[in-house]
């Protein structure tokens, strides 16, 4: 099961990204930060959406949206991908 945190006492990011590129079209990237004193778990494993079946996307979405410090998705555009190139996109 996921880890409440990594490293104690800092705060700590999960990031994951879909899309790779003008070719594909725009990436979509998803940052979240768990709270670690949360009593409750999440219904599945969190790891890579990409392999997440589209049942368990929604019950970790709601999980996420209800327990979570703060979280942020954004779609980084086909134009920002090509003038900055795909890794600094999504760092973007």
């Amino acid at each position: 099961m996921l880890k409440p945190f990594h490293t104690k006492d800092k705060i700590e990011i999960g990031i994951d990204e879909a899309g790779r590129g003008c070719l594909m079209g725009p990436v979509c990237v998803a940052a979240v930060v768990l709270n670690p004193d949360c009593d409750v778990s999440p219904p599945y494993e969190i790891k890579d959406s990409k392999k997440c079946t589209e049942k368990k996307k929604i019950a970790l979405r709601n999980y996420i949206e209800t327990h979570a410090i703060a979280y942020s998705v954004k779609m980084i555009s086909v134009q920002d991908i090509d003038s900055l190139n795909i890794l600094q996109a999504t760092m973007k």
